[in-house]
């Protein structure tokens, strides 16, 4: 099969044949359709997050066929269309059996744990936990638009900040995350403001949604917040990851609001971020964490997209063959992807 293999950190993905992978026995192999190109692959391209070892194979926001199911598998049969989930459990932890597999004390995210969807054929154990059926109405690119940014922007608004109809959100960050935050928190009914400093997310973030916008540039992005909101945000949301944003996020907020992380940090800040720990005290704040989406949650945000209530494919500005995957990576560097871009072919054309 064709894939970008990443040889060494940091360096250019390399387009070449590689083995097919073998069927797991209570897995199935996925014929990629489709893959996200995703910050997280960039902060693993960087050496950022760690990955299984080198040669690899990145890529965990991936639709597809199934090709091929083992014998333990009851679930799904060659054929079907499916999305991966970007986080899966193994079943046996205590995070698992309470239903919180995206947390799971073994977890396996594919194209970290394991090679992921720029190939033309992944892998996936535990099929019947960690697959989900892809509706017919809803297309093999608009599903990776879903796959790890989306997803992990609907947990984190729905299940962990559980934003309400009627609340001010603050977005810090409009990058794929923070874009898919924006859509969907105005699908709940909130009022979003959007805080970036490109005039062309903040054009997008109005266009999915957003009730207002702050150019970070033009000064205090924090107090402009509570400017526009009258008092702060109840909930803010930091979807990029560096001290800038996690700062003015918390400090966006009115007392008692909810800080929600989703940005990680790069290397150089070594995993930290300084945080106003007298405004969180003094004001009751909540810092909140999300990471992925167990699989169970899957149907109730795909029903919303087969609504229309959700529309992720509007996030997506643009697809490409696999041959340009190095180029998109490299523009992430400085910040100058909009939206979400999608692997949709492994030839040049």
């Amino acid at each position: 099969m064709i894939a970008a293999v990443m040889d060494a950190i940091g360096q250019p993905l390399v387009i070449r044949q590689v083995p097919d992978p073998d069927v797991p026995a209570d897995g199935a192999v996925v014929r990629v359709a489709a893959n996200g190109v995703c910050r997280s692959d960039w902060h693993a391209w960087l050496g950022d997050v760690r990955v299984a070892g080198l040669p690899h194979v990145l890529g965990h926001e991936f639709t597809g066929v199934i090709e091929a199911v083992g014998p333990q598998v009851g679930a799904f049969r060659p054929g079907d269309r499916v999305i991966v989930p970007f986080s899966q459990g193994d079943g046996t932890c205590e995070m698992c059996r309470s239903g919180h597999e995206n947390v799971c004390a073994h977890v396996h995210l594919p194209g970290f744990s394991s090679w992921g969807g720029y190939a033309e054929y992944v892998a996936v154990p535990r099929a019947d936990a960690n697959l989900i059926p892809l509706p017919e109405a809803v297309g093999f690119v608009e599903g990776a638009s879903m796959g790890c940014r989306y997803m992990t922007s609907f947990h984190g608004l729905v299940d962990q900040a559980q934003v309400r109809a009627g609340e001010w959100v603050a977005i810090h960050g409009c990058g794929g995350i923070g874009l898919a935050a924006v859509q969907i928190a105005a699908a709940l009914g909130a009022s979003v403001v959007a805080v970036d400093i490109s005039p062309a997310a903040l054009a997008m973030a109005r266009e999915l949604g957003a009730v207002a916008t702050v150019d970070a540039r033009d000064g205090d992005a924090a107090r402009a917040v509570r400017e526009v909101t009258g008092g702060g945000a109840h909930v803010s949301v930091d979807a990029l990851g560096i001290a800038a944003t996690c700062r003015a996020s918390i400090l966006s907020l009115r007392t008692r609001g909810r800080h929600l992380q989703v940005g990680l940090p790069t290397q150089a800040d070594h995993g930290q971020i300084p945080l106003p720990i007298t405004a969180i005290v003094m004001r009751e704040i909540q810092v909140l964490g999300t990471f992925g989406m167990q699989p169970s949650r899957y149907p109730a945000m795909l029903r919303m997209v087969e609504r229309g209530q959700l529309r992720p494919g509007r996030l997506v500005t643009g697809t490409i063959p696999l041959a340009r995957l190095n180029d998109v990576l490299a523009a992430m560097t400085d910040f100058a992807t909009v939206g979400v871009t999608v692997v949709d072919r492994f030839t040049d054309v």
